[in-house]
């Protein structure tokens, strides 16, 4: 089943694949409990989450970043 997934996907222009992709993550991320985080990860996202409450300012919202990234890249 997996394979035949695959195989129609990559049947889809690259920005189809890309929506395609974003709505899978999407469906992970509307279940965040399910996500399992290494110890790893909980420090980087506990120093990432320290350094953003020093400094708010310092960097930029997703659409804004996302925004770009797509004209960057033509899409």
């Amino acid at each position: 089943m997996k394979e035949e997934i695959l195989s129609e996907a990559l049947k889809l222009s690259i920005q189809d694949r890309i929506v395609f992709v974003e709505d899978i993550w999407d469906s992970i991320a509307n279940v965040p409990e399910s996500v399992e985080l290494t110890e790893a990860q909980k420090k980087e996202l506990d120093k990432r989450l320290e350094e953003y409450h020093k400094n708010p300012d310092a960097g930029s919202p997703w659409d804004e970043v996302k925004t770009k990234l797509l004209a960057k890249n033509g899409l």
